[in-house]
């Protein structure tokens, strides 16, 4: 529960659901000790099985490796400073850690090299035989699947590790690498075995099985996936669609609901309510009454089953009791437009009379699988996660029957722009309430819906290389001819059932993103199962020793706060000398981070000594001061922290580094002026500057405020000291990176990403104000600037401005590849 709160599970379902049945279906054998084993492999084996029906996909890998850690530490086969090594990495960078002389390693990664020759004996030369066989490192480093055990790691390491140093290594050198080779770790595993990497499938049968009238059976839904189909097809097979009842919750619904259980108790009915996270208030209700099932039980038929979706609220009692079964659209894009044409008939084909109809519904069918399967990319699929569903689809075809047949009865040209934009804006656009992630379903209706569908000189692909072709069904392009439903299956049939980030225009490196956000999810995850005793540093010192030491060395670190008053008071002298009558908006936005950055450090320092008194008894270690002490230990930043500081992504380590710079900055910006090249990235509130410098120009040529913009120009800067002063208007402005794609530095224009190079720092950049009616750009592509890769959430909250940055590519083809 610790990783989702619908996570619950309590001793009596696990002694029932789990434990009982491992005993009654394992193999017997006369021999103790072998029906001993053959009872643990089977326990263990279906504890599996029955978590994994309960959790999401994401979290199934993580389950199997934790399950695989308790194992092998239990038969002391697991070194904890290695285990602690590979979750946390390098919490804190120590002083005397070489400098990084290699470009194609972040600092990060030389970081947790530094440590992991410090953590395990085997690699204590690891950084002179880097120094010494670069090429090597580097070759190796280069491989497409450098977890492979055939591949041969540098200087015979391959030879001296176990399989999980391997994982440490690669955690160091190949982060994106580490899911896969965990996946391979466990069916590696002579404890464990391949058939733990493959989740079961879930069949609702088999809850049924599994399920009696006592326990709920919570089915949790995600954006997608609706299991009321499958319950209803179930109940008509198993008992008759009279003995189900099924009412969807809302406002005012409790009352018949309750009426509902009551009755179907008695009578052996299934009872089924939909929604359950919309009333949760009532569901406190519910819980009261499954809680008395154990003095009143119900009829053997009766079967509870409820749907919701995840909500922090939801009762645990009924969590605890239930049996929990997770529901996820299909994975990959042939299983999703199967399971969308499943849903498509010949009869509702039949009613649009126009022949281009049946090729525009595959179309459709491929954009709507697209748009689903791209929220496997996390932010650079979509900014916001949204619920495209199967109604979207069926509106959409119902909308194109309606101005196809139009069209067909008036003798019209295809209306392509309406059906753009009643798809693209109203259906599915509708649900986007991103300006970023709106050009992105609009780039797909542009590459996807006209003419060229059915050019016959000129075949179109929805994706083509030497080993996979994305087409429309054969005989599409030829409108005399009908293509078939049959025809349209056939063809998703020979689909290949994995799919690379290309087929949706997403750079091959999307994949590389992909399986690193997911180390680092199932790290972070896996952090948080570790139980305490286990946080023991190495060499054996105490929790609260290594806190202390911790708390000691970060207290260190930080500046004490600036003086407001005085720096305000030189100031105003400055503006006085300027001939000023008040301070500029440069100067307030100075001010404003000032105040910020003294909040910031206060904080810091009192957390901190609150807790260094806490951990030797002076005050009582409250939920907070616990709370922090688990943050440091995992090398996290913590909660009060991170309110009074700018969104980051960073570890403890990383930002106490960037917390140094930051306050470097400033302090040269309070002594010197505004500094000649801005490092935005060390700037509180960004968007504050430039609405400052914004203002500054409107003041000096007296333009109207509200029509007054910015625009970009990459200069060929790399570094500030190549910059000899500020600007005329606007500024110079550091720190910004690229994702997507990299910043061609010889013909100044936007390009595609090297392999394995997730993020490009730009040159610095100049931010230029003009007035609105004078920006005229060709050739550019506007892309927003974010505060942090995680770009904007829901809120809108994230986004600093947008750049003008010159690109030769087709505005549809930066859109889609985000």
């Amino acid at each position: 529960s610790a990783i989702d709160s619908m996570y619950e599970y309590s001793l009596a379902a696990f002694l029932s659901d789990v434990f009982s049945y491992s005993i009654t279906k394992s193999e017997p054998s006369f021999e103790i000790a072998t029906r001993l084993q053959n009872i643990v492999n089977a326990l263990t084996y279906n504890l599996y099985c029955y978590v994994c029906m309960g959790i999401f996909e994401k979290h199934k890998l993580m389950l199997s490796f934790q399950i695989a850690m308790r194992l092998l530490t239990s038969e002391g086969r697991m070194v904890p400073e290695e285990l602690e090594f590979f979750l946390r990495g390098c919490v804190l960078a120590a002083k005397d850690y070489p400098v990084n002389q290699l470009s194609w390693l972040t600092e990060r990664q030389w970081y947790d090299t530094c440590k992991l020759a410090q953590t395990a004996e085997v690699f204590v030369d690891i950084l002179a035989s880097v120094k010494d066989n670069t090429e090597e490192w580097h070759k190796w480093w280069s491989l497409d699947r450098p977890e492979d055990p055939k591949s041969e790691i540098p200087a015979g390491y391959g030879d001296k590790m176990t399989s999980f140093q391997r994982l440490c290594l690669l955690r160091c050198f190949r982060p994106d690498r580490v899911y896969i080779a965990v996946a391979q770790f466990i069916s590696g595993c002579d404890m464990m075995g391949e058939k733990f990497t493959i989740p079961p499938i879930l069949k609702y049968k088999d809850v049924y099985d599994k399920s009696s009238s006592m326990s709920p059976i919570v089915c949790i839904v995600s954006p997608g996936a609706n299991p009321t189909d499958e319950i209803v097809r179930l109940a008509e097979k198993e008992v008759g669609l009279s003995k189900l009842r099924s009412i969807s919750l809302g406002q005012g619904q409790g009352e018949e609901a309750m009426r509902m259980v009551e009755l179907g108790s008695i009578r052996g009915h299934w009872v089924l309510l939909q929604n359950c996270h919309l009333l949760i208030s009532w569901m406190r209700e519910l819980d009261k009454v499954v809680e008395k099932r154990d003095q009143n039980p119900p009829h053997q038929e009766f079967r509870l089953w409820l749907t919701t979706e995840p909500s922090l609220d939801f009762p645990m009692g009924i969590l605890q009791r239930s049996l929990k079964v997770v529901n996820e659209p299909p994975n990959g894009l042939k299983m999703n437009m199967k399971n969308t044409l499943s849903k498509v008939t010949e009869e509702s084909l039949d009613l649009c009379p126009h022949p281009a109809f049946r090729p525009l519904v595959y179309t459709l069918a491929f954009f709507h699988a697209v748009v689903q399967e791209r929220r496997k990319y996390g932010k650079v699929g979509w900014n916001v996660v949204y619920d495209f569903n199967e109604t979207d689809f069926t509106i959409s075809m119902r909308l194109m029957d309606t101005y196809l047949e139009k069209a067909d009865r008036c003798g019209d040209p295809l209306p392509w722009e309406t059906l753009r934009y009643l798809v693209g804006e109203a259906m599915y656009g509708g649900r986007v309430t991103d300006n970023v992630d709106r050009r992105t379903v609009t780039a797909y209706l542009e590459e996807y819906f006209g003419d060229f569908l059915f050019d016959t000189f000129q075949p179109f692909h929805f994706f083509c290389n030497d080993e996979v072709d994305y087409a429309l069904p054969i005989g599409s392009t030829d409108l005399t001819k009908k293509v078939t439903l049959a025809n349209m299956v056939q063809n998703v049939e020979n689909m290949p059932l994995e799919n690379q980030p290309d087929v949706f225009g997403l750079h091959p490196n999307a994949e590389t993103g992909y399986l690193k956000n997911a180390a680092e999810l199932m790290w972070t995850n896996l952090i948080e199962l570790m139980p305490r005793s286990a946080a023991e540093g190495a060499g054996g010192d105490t929790r609260e020793s290594v806190l202390q030491k911790l708390t000691e060395e970060i207290l260190a670190q930080i500046p004490p706060p600036f003086d407001r008053k005085q720096v305000m008071k030189a100031e105003k002298e400055k503006a006085r000398q300027a001939k000023y009558e008040n301070l500029q908006p440069v100067q307030v936005v100075l001010l404003q981070e000032i105040e910020r950055w003294n909040n910031l450090v206060t904080t810091i320092v009192l957390t901190l000594k609150n807790l260094q008194k806490a951990l030797v008894g002076i005050i009582g270690m409250s939920s907070d001061l616990d709370d922090l002490a688990s943050s440091l230990n995992n090398g996290q930043l913590p909660a009060p922290w991170r309110r009074l500081a700018p969104s980051t992504r960073k570890n403890l380590g990383r930002w106490l580094a960037h917390f140094e710079r930051r306050h470097a900055q400033y302090t040269a910006w309070i002594k010197s002026g505004e500094p000649k090249v801005m490092w935005l990235s060390g700037l509180m509130i960004p968007e504050s500057y430039i609405s400052a410098l914004v203002q500054t120009t409107c003041r000096k040529y007296v333009w109207p405020l509200d029509r007054s913009t910015i625009f970009t120009s990459v200069t060929k800067f790399t570094s500030e000291s190549e910059v000899t002063d500020r600007p005329k208007d606007g500024a110079y402005v550091q720190g910004l990176y690229l994702e997507g794609a990299r910043w061609d530095r010889k013909k100044m224009c936007l390009t595609a990403q090297e392999k394995k190079v997730l993020i490009n720092e730009m040159p610095i950049v100049q931010i230029v104000p003009t007035e609105s009616t004078k920006l005229k750009l060709v050739g550019t592509f506007r892309t927003p600037v974010y505060v942090t890769q995680d770009r904007r959430n829901a809120a809108g909250v994230g986004l600093v401005f947008e750049a003008d940055l010159a690109s030769e590519h087709h505005p549809s083809q930066c859109n889609i590849e985000s």
